[in-house]
């Protein structure tokens, strides 16, 4: 199973949307997909009709409380599940404050999960507190989404230092494999400026440490696209309602991505098996 989570403290970047469409992507491939929804806002869950008021059972329950995954994971799509968030998901960081081991709840419950998925997929808050952290333990991947603007790359350093130090201190497997650039204007030159800058600073910070050495600049740009916008509010993912538009075909694309990206991991680690 690959499990990514998929973050950036800055909000407003394509990050859900990314989450949600790449999952649904990815389920619509014939992959069996799982979303982790950790943001208080729930808008990965409400993006694919799934509302959970109180007092049904959310990922809250999850790390606060004695519920297990299978107990609050529902169905999206065929394929495609969710374990969804609401509000109640506010209080988690104040509640885990004082809990010892609080980074690695989810990733304890995540092993004794018995449901088999080809992808875990977690869409984080746009914050780097408990919840983010719980994510990046419980994870192997980082995919990072940005937005083509100068104020989108502030603080991709920090965010950077962050997978590093999660890596060295909790999670040895963690590691940045992925950078999709969202709400992309190919008309720009401003998309164009940016894009070279986030490849060169990946480029020169590689050589200073291996968990973004490998990152994959992916090739496919999701393009600004107003049926993106839309889709959420009608609880839907881009395939289901509006299959035929540029965001659902940059998102196939994506998906074809990450699953090619797969397929070459797998061949590499079976090469360098084979040598041992």
């Amino acid at each position: 199973m690959r499990s990514i989570a998929i973050i950036n403290q800055k909000g407003g970047v394509g990050k859900t949307t990314t989450a949600v469409n790449l999952a649904a992507a990815l389920a619509n491939s014939g992959q069996k997909v799982c979303i982790i929804d950790l943001d208080p806002q729930a808008h990965a869950s409400l993006h694919l009709g799934i509302s959970v008021p109180a007092p049904e059972k959310s990922v809250y329950d999850i790390l606060c409380g004695d519920c297990y995954l299978q107990d609050v994971r529902k169905m999206a799509d065929t394929n495609l599940y969710v374990v969804p968030a609401n509000i109640d998901l506010a209080a988690a960081e104040m509640e885990l404050a004082g809990e010892v081991g609080r980074e690695v709840i989810l990733r304890d419950k995540l092993e004794v999960d018995d449901e088999k998925f080809d992808y875990l997929i977690l869409d984080c808050p746009p914050s780097l507190g408990v919840l983010t952290l719980n994510a990046l333990t419980a994870v192997q991947e980082v995919f990072l989404p940005l937005q083509p603007h100068f104020l989108a790359l502030h603080g991709l350093s920090k965010l950077l230092r962050t997978i590093e130090i999660v890596s060295k201190r909790l999670n040895p497997t963690l590691h940045l494999s992925g950078v999709v650039l969202c709400m992309y204007e190919s008309a720009t030159r401003l998309a164009a400026e940016v894009s070279r800058d986030v490849e060169e600073f990946l480029y020169q910070e590689a050589a200073s440490s291996k968990v973004w050495s490998t990152a994959q600049f992916f090739q496919t740009r999701i393009r600004r696209n107003i049926r993106l916008a839309e889709a959420p509010s009608f609880g839907q993912s881009i395939f289901q309602y509006a299959p035929s538009s540029n965001g659902a075909d940059d998102y196939r694309n994506l998906a074809l991505e990450v699953l090619a990206q797969a397929t070459g991991e797998l061949k590499a680690k079976t090469k360098s098996e084979a040598t041992v």
